[in-house]
Formats: structure tokens, sequence, C-alpha cells
């Protein structure tokens, strides 16, 4: 009797020690599951990685805003904005074209400038404000007024990031005006034809400095 229950108890025992083991590894599977699932949007789909900007590409523009340090000079760091003109002002150096180049390029004309009055200068330029990169929405849109151009924007996301043509705007009479050469040139543009997809090459990429008129 005795050898029968223990016989029993060593038959419990081991089917106690499966079903934990089990629990163990079905848990870890979740844990790895979990760690390793890629991030998904609230429809359920996978959300992919946004791709890397390279700010060196930034091309500098009039009225942005820069901060020019200069390792161990702090006579020559500061924070400067870019005149109407396109040059910046700093001491010693006078008037230096910003307007144009990238921060890079930028750092590497002042850096070969600095080294009549500084021992192996050391420059790095940041753009803090990106004030030149905008486009301007006139007319009969709900929030007139400046928008941050983004890379490769459209009219008709300019005008969605205005908020949209009101209930009185033409549609068919936009237009998009543009300083090329110096004198204006006028790019018509038919919203109403351009969502319906039958104008697609009226949406044009802008340019710093457009202003799209909605009458």
């Amino acid at each position: 009797m005795n050898t029968k229950w223990m016989t029993m108890g060593k038959l419990l025992v081991l089917v106690s020690l499966a079903v934990l083991t089990a629990a163990q590894g079905q848990a870890v599977g979740r844990g790895q599951r979990a760690k390793t699932a890629a991030p998904r949007n609230t429809s359920g789909e996978a959300l992919q990685p946004l791709p890397a900007v390279e700010p060196s590409d930034y091309v500098i523009g009039p009225e942005d805003v820069l901060d020019v340090a200069v390792w161990k000079e702090p006579d020559f760091s500061r924070a400067i904005p870019v005149r109407p003109d396109g040059k910046i002002s700093l001491p010693l150096l006078g008037d230096i074209p910003a307007a144009g180049q990238t921060p890079s390029q930028l750092a590497a004309a002042i850096t070969v400038m600095l080294r009549k009055y500084v021992t192996q200068p050391q420059v790095t330029v940041i753009v803090t404000a990106t004030n030149s990169r905008r486009v301007f929405v006139l007319g009969e849109v709900s929030r007139p007024g400046p928008v941050p151009l983004l890379p490769n924007m459209t009219v008709l996301q300019a005008l969605s990031s205005a908020g949209g043509l009101s209930q009185f705007a033409n549609q068919k009479r936009i237009y998009v005006l543009r300083s090329e050469n110096g004198r204006q040139v006028t790019y018509p543009f038919n919203y109403k034809a351009a969502v319906q997809g039958k104008a697609i090459a009226l949406n044009i990429s802008l340019k710093p400095g457009d202003t799209i008129v909605v009458p």
C-alpha cells in the first residue's frame, strides 16, 4: 500500500512539473513576441520607420536663424539671423554670405576666415529657425497667412495646411505667384479638377516664397 501511494505521489509531482514548464514556455514566447512585434497603428497595420533626414542638405535662406559656435572662442559664438540680403555679420569678419549655402559649407567658409585670428578654429553652424522655408496663402481659406514649406509640398497640401477653402472660394481661378529671374510668374490652379485627378500637372511643387491666391 505504501509503495502504491509513493508511486502516485511521484506521478503527481512529474505532472505538476510538466504543467509548470509548459506555462513558463508560453509566457517566455509571449514576452519575446511582444518585444519583437512591429508597432501598429489604430487600424492594426504595421507602421514603417520614418526615413532619416540629413540636416546638412538644408540650404540656408534669408530670415533663418543660425547658431554659430566656435570652440573655445565665445567672442565669435552667437545666435544670429540671416539678413534679407542673405548675409550675416561676425566680429572682425564683417559681412559673410550665408544664403544659398548649407550649414557645413558656411562653417567651412567661416573657418577659413577665422584662421587669421584663431589657431585651428573649429566652427559649427546650426539652423535653429527655418523662417525662409515658407509659402503664403491669401484669400478665401480658413487660415490665410504663412505656411511652413515641407519637402515637396504641393499646392493642394499647402491649401490643406491653411485649413482648406472657404465656401466663397472660386475653385477654378486659384493661382500661384512665383518670382523667377526678377519677374512675377503666374501658375493657374483649378482646385476642383485637381482633386478629381483631371489636372494633376497643375498641382505643382512649391518653392520658398511662393504665394497662393484664392479669389
